[in-house]
């Protein structure tokens, strides 16, 4: 296996559920943001985008699909199966991490630190914000209940998904916004050994 990652980029669900599965890989390190300041890279991933991930014929470039892929092939636990109730709830949870709770963060993203001075957008950025905070009510309610973990009792991919979107709100300023049973969420992932070890691996 080989995975192509940023410090803390979309990449990270991914190298944060290799180092859950503690699966060998190997780890290509780029600059943010790699089609430029890494050109070449565009010959491995045309896309230029951050994860990209080999696995024998397996070639792929979205974060939550690497995360589903690794989790039903290789995880165990960190899948919830077909005939387990929570099945439908785990794969929403896993992709509402992507679609809703990480896309507006990088309009956030681009707005206020990647587009040239003269190109960026403290409005737009500011309305994405509140986009997000919004739309954390849903993770918010659910974990309102006492529950450690999203669904199906357990540490999944699908809170990879979700906590990453969290830590993307710390690293943009803004997760104090959030509620405080997505805070306590996030502290208690952090202190799991897996996550430990992907922060390590990345450094």
């Amino acid at each position: 296996m080989k995975l192509w990652h940023c410090r803390d980029a979309r990449s990270f669900r991914v190298l944060w559920t290799l180092e859950e599965l503690q699966l060998e890989y190997e780890l290509v390190s780029l600059p943010f943001p790699p089609r430029w300041r890494e050109p070449a890279y565009l010959e491995t991933n045309p896309l230029g985008t951050i994860p990209y991930f080999e696995d024998g014929p397996a070639k792929m470039t979205e974060s939550a699909a690497i995360c589903e892929y690794l989790a039903v092939k290789y995880g165990g636990d960190l899948a919830v199966r077909a005939e387990e109730d929570d099945f439908g709830a785990w794969l929403n949870w896993l992709h509402h991490g992507e679609a809703t709770l990480t896309f507006p963060q990088t309009l956030v993203f681009r707005y206020l630190t990647l587009e040239r001075e003269e190109n960026r957008n403290p409005k737009v950025a500011g309305d994405y914000r509140k986009w997000f905070v919004a739309r954390t009510v849903l993770a918010e309610r659910t974990l309102a209940d006492g529950r450690d973990y999203l669904c199906a009792g357990r540490f999944t991919v699908a809170d990879i998904s979700v906590a990453y979107a969290l830590q993307f709100a710390e690293t943009l300023g803004h997760l104090g916004e959030l509620g405080p049973n997505l805070q306590a969420y996030w502290e208690r992932l952090q202190e799991r050994d897996g996550f430990k070890r992907a922060k390590t691996a990345q450094a």
